[in-house]
Protein backbone atom coordinates (compact mmCIF):
# COMPACT_ATOMS: atom_id res chain seq x y z
CA UNK A 1 0.00 0.00 0.00
CA UNK A 2 1.60 3.41 -0.90
CA UNK A 3 2.28 5.91 1.77
CA UNK A 4 0.06 8.70 0.80
CA UNK A 5 -2.22 11.30 2.23
CA UNK A 6 -4.85 13.59 1.45
CA UNK A 7 -4.12 17.19 1.19
CA UNK A 8 -4.03 19.66 3.64
CA UNK A 9 -6.75 21.29 3.77
CA UNK A 10 -5.42 24.53 3.57
CA UNK A 11 -4.35 23.99 0.09
CA UNK A 12 -7.48 22.45 -0.72
CA UNK A 13 -8.88 25.93 -0.04
CA UNK A 14 -6.16 27.52 -2.02
CA UNK A 15 -6.73 25.36 -5.08
CA UNK A 16 -10.67 25.99 -4.59
CA UNK A 17 -9.89 29.99 -4.53
CA UNK A 18 -7.67 29.73 -7.80
CA UNK A 19 -10.35 27.77 -9.42
CA UNK A 20 -12.98 30.16 -8.78
CA UNK A 21 -11.15 33.53 -9.67
CA UNK A 22 -8.04 33.31 -11.87
CA UNK A 23 -9.20 29.71 -14.00
CA UNK A 24 -12.85 30.87 -14.15
CA UNK A 25 -11.39 34.80 -15.45
CA UNK A 26 -9.20 33.08 -17.79
CA UNK A 27 -10.83 29.74 -18.95
CA UNK A 28 -10.42 30.52 -22.67
CA UNK A 29 -7.21 31.01 -22.29
CA UNK A 30 -6.75 27.65 -20.05
CA UNK A 31 -8.95 25.68 -22.92
CA UNK A 32 -6.38 26.91 -25.67
CA UNK A 33 -3.81 26.00 -23.65
CA UNK A 34 -4.79 22.53 -23.40
CA UNK A 35 -6.00 21.76 -26.63
CA UNK A 36 -3.36 23.25 -28.65
CA UNK A 37 -0.66 22.62 -26.68
CA UNK A 38 2.33 24.36 -25.28
CA UNK A 39 4.53 27.22 -27.47
CA UNK A 40 6.69 28.59 -24.92
CA UNK A 41 10.29 30.69 -26.60
CA UNK A 42 11.72 30.94 -23.36
CA UNK A 43 13.31 27.83 -21.30
CA UNK A 44 14.36 29.50 -17.85
CA UNK A 45 16.71 26.88 -15.50
CA UNK A 46 16.58 28.34 -12.50
CA UNK A 47 16.81 26.73 -8.77
CA UNK A 48 14.25 24.95 -6.22
CA UNK A 49 14.42 27.63 -3.60
CA UNK A 50 10.91 28.51 -3.10
CA UNK A 51 11.68 32.55 -2.83
CA UNK A 52 12.92 32.14 -6.59
CA UNK A 53 9.74 33.15 -8.25
CA UNK A 54 10.74 33.21 -12.02
CA UNK A 55 7.47 34.09 -13.59
CA UNK A 56 6.74 36.75 -10.99
CA UNK A 57 10.09 38.28 -11.75
CA UNK A 58 9.17 38.06 -15.77
CA UNK A 59 5.73 39.24 -15.30
CA UNK A 60 4.83 35.70 -17.34
CA UNK A 61 1.70 34.41 -17.81
CA UNK A 62 0.73 30.37 -18.02
CA UNK A 63 2.28 28.75 -20.93
CA UNK A 64 5.46 31.39 -21.91
CA UNK A 65 7.92 29.98 -20.35
CA UNK A 66 9.42 26.20 -19.94
CA UNK A 67 11.06 26.03 -16.72
CA UNK A 68 13.21 23.45 -14.96
CA UNK A 69 14.42 23.86 -11.62
CA UNK A 70 17.17 22.01 -9.60
CA UNK A 71 19.47 22.75 -6.55
CA UNK A 72 21.45 26.14 -7.44
CA UNK A 73 20.19 25.96 -11.12
CA UNK A 74 23.22 23.91 -12.36
CA UNK A 75 23.46 22.11 -15.97
CA UNK A 76 25.89 18.84 -16.50
CA UNK A 77 28.06 18.45 -19.08
CA UNK A 78 27.00 16.88 -22.11
CA UNK A 79 26.58 13.21 -20.85
CA UNK A 80 25.44 10.39 -23.14
CA UNK A 81 25.93 7.58 -21.14
CA UNK A 82 22.59 5.94 -21.19
CA UNK A 83 22.26 6.93 -17.32
CA UNK A 84 18.81 9.24 -16.05
CA UNK A 85 19.95 12.58 -16.49
CA UNK A 86 16.46 14.74 -15.34
CA UNK A 87 17.79 17.92 -16.70
CA UNK A 88 19.75 17.02 -19.79
CA UNK A 89 16.60 15.60 -20.84
CA UNK A 90 14.25 19.07 -20.27
CA UNK A 91 16.75 20.96 -22.47
CA UNK A 92 17.02 18.47 -25.11
CA UNK A 93 13.18 18.66 -25.14
CA UNK A 94 13.27 22.02 -25.34
CA UNK A 95 15.82 22.90 -27.55
CA UNK A 96 15.15 20.15 -29.82
CA UNK A 97 10.85 19.73 -29.53
CA UNK A 98 9.95 22.94 -28.49
CA UNK A 99 12.72 24.47 -30.33
CA UNK A 100 12.94 27.64 -27.66
CA UNK A 101 14.41 30.92 -29.01
CA UNK A 102 16.34 31.34 -25.80
CA UNK A 103 17.74 29.56 -22.32
CA UNK A 104 18.08 31.40 -19.12
CA UNK A 105 20.03 30.76 -16.35
CA UNK A 106 18.75 32.38 -13.54
CA UNK A 107 20.91 31.94 -10.43
CA UNK A 108 20.26 34.11 -6.86
CA UNK A 109 21.85 35.27 -3.95
CA UNK A 110 21.77 33.26 -0.56
CA UNK A 111 21.40 30.48 -2.06
CA UNK A 112 21.45 27.26 -0.27
CA UNK A 113 22.95 24.97 -2.87
CA UNK A 114 25.68 27.30 -3.29
CA UNK A 115 26.22 27.50 0.40
CA UNK A 116 26.56 23.70 0.50
CA UNK A 117 29.23 23.65 -2.01
CA UNK A 118 31.08 26.06 -0.23
CA UNK A 119 30.68 24.48 3.05
CA UNK A 120 31.84 20.74 1.66
CA UNK A 121 34.84 22.06 -0.72
CA UNK A 122 36.31 23.91 2.16
CA UNK A 123 35.95 21.15 4.83
CA UNK A 124 33.00 22.06 7.05
CA UNK A 125 30.38 19.62 5.60
CA UNK A 126 32.04 16.03 6.04
CA UNK A 127 28.59 14.60 4.77
CA UNK A 128 28.24 16.10 1.54
CA UNK A 129 31.48 14.19 0.73
CA UNK A 130 29.67 11.00 1.25
CA UNK A 131 29.15 9.20 -2.44
CA UNK A 132 25.89 8.51 -1.07
CA UNK A 133 25.05 12.34 -1.09
CA UNK A 134 23.02 13.13 -4.08
CA UNK A 135 23.66 17.34 -2.73
CA UNK A 136 27.25 16.28 -2.64
CA UNK A 137 28.02 14.43 -6.15
CA UNK A 138 25.25 17.29 -7.90
CA UNK A 139 27.56 20.20 -5.95
CA UNK A 140 30.63 18.50 -7.15
CA UNK A 141 29.70 20.48 -11.05
CA UNK A 142 30.67 23.65 -8.99
CA UNK A 143 33.41 22.25 -7.56
CA UNK A 144 36.20 23.96 -10.30
CA UNK A 145 34.05 27.52 -9.30
CA UNK A 146 35.02 27.36 -5.62
CA UNK A 147 38.74 26.60 -6.68
CA UNK A 148 38.48 30.01 -8.93
CA UNK A 149 36.88 32.11 -6.31
CA UNK A 150 37.94 30.29 -2.72
CA UNK A 151 40.74 33.50 -1.96
CA UNK A 152 38.01 36.05 -2.10
CA UNK A 153 38.62 37.20 1.60
CA UNK A 154 34.89 38.41 2.57
CA UNK A 155 32.68 35.39 2.98
CA UNK A 156 29.12 37.18 1.39
CA UNK A 157 31.37 38.42 -2.12
CA UNK A 158 32.75 35.07 -2.12
CA UNK A 159 29.59 33.47 -2.09
CA UNK A 160 28.31 36.28 -4.34
CA UNK A 161 30.76 35.62 -6.70
CA UNK A 162 30.20 31.56 -6.22
CA UNK A 163 26.96 31.63 -7.07
CA UNK A 164 27.71 33.68 -10.37
CA UNK A 165 30.26 31.02 -11.24
CA UNK A 166 26.95 28.62 -11.18
CA UNK A 167 25.51 30.61 -13.54
CA UNK A 168 28.86 30.64 -15.82
CA UNK A 169 29.14 26.83 -15.19
CA UNK A 170 25.95 26.20 -16.79
CA UNK A 171 26.52 28.38 -19.66
CA UNK A 172 29.44 26.52 -20.27
CA UNK A 173 28.46 23.02 -19.86
CA UNK A 174 25.00 24.22 -21.99
CA UNK A 175 27.45 24.61 -25.29
CA UNK A 176 29.01 21.08 -24.58
CA UNK A 177 25.10 19.50 -25.92
CA UNK A 178 25.72 19.24 -29.72
CA UNK A 179 21.98 20.33 -30.30
CA UNK A 180 22.37 23.56 -28.46
CA UNK A 181 26.02 24.89 -29.73
CA UNK A 182 24.53 23.98 -33.22
CA UNK A 183 21.10 25.89 -32.66
CA UNK A 184 23.42 28.72 -30.78
CA UNK A 185 25.99 28.64 -34.06
CA UNK A 186 22.66 28.79 -36.38
CA UNK A 187 21.57 31.88 -34.57
CA UNK A 188 18.33 29.67 -33.52
CA UNK A 189 19.01 29.86 -30.03
CA UNK A 190 19.94 32.37 -27.29
CA UNK A 191 21.97 31.61 -24.31
CA UNK A 192 21.52 34.03 -20.87
CA UNK A 193 22.89 34.46 -17.67
CA UNK A 194 21.17 36.09 -15.09
CA UNK A 195 21.72 36.64 -10.87
CA UNK A 196 18.86 37.98 -8.95
CA UNK A 197 19.27 39.36 -5.44
CA UNK A 198 16.07 38.61 -3.57
CA UNK A 199 16.62 41.23 -0.79
CA UNK A 200 16.65 44.03 -3.17
CA UNK A 201 15.08 42.97 -6.22
CA UNK A 202 17.47 43.37 -8.45
CA UNK A 203 18.74 41.07 -11.49
CA UNK A 204 21.74 41.23 -13.22
CA UNK A 205 22.78 39.58 -16.70
CA UNK A 206 26.43 38.40 -18.21
CA UNK A 207 27.88 40.48 -20.26
CA UNK A 208 30.37 38.02 -22.10
CA UNK A 209 31.76 41.67 -23.51
CA UNK A 210 33.33 42.40 -20.31
CA UNK A 211 32.89 39.35 -18.48
CA UNK A 212 31.29 40.56 -15.42
CA UNK A 213 27.64 41.08 -14.36
CA UNK A 214 25.72 44.14 -15.27
CA UNK A 215 22.43 45.35 -13.33
CA UNK A 216 19.84 45.74 -15.39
Amino acid sequence: MRKTRPLPGSLIQRYHGWKATTFAENAAWYRRLGTEGQRPRVMVISCCDSRVHVTSIFGAEQGEFFIHRNIANLVPPYEPDGLRHGTSAAIEYAVTSLKVAQIIILGHSQCGGVQGCEAMCSGHAPELEDPASFVGRWMDLLRPGWEEVRGIADERERLEALEKRAVLTSIDNLMTFPFVSAAVDRGDLALHGLWNDIVEGTLEYYDAATDRFISI
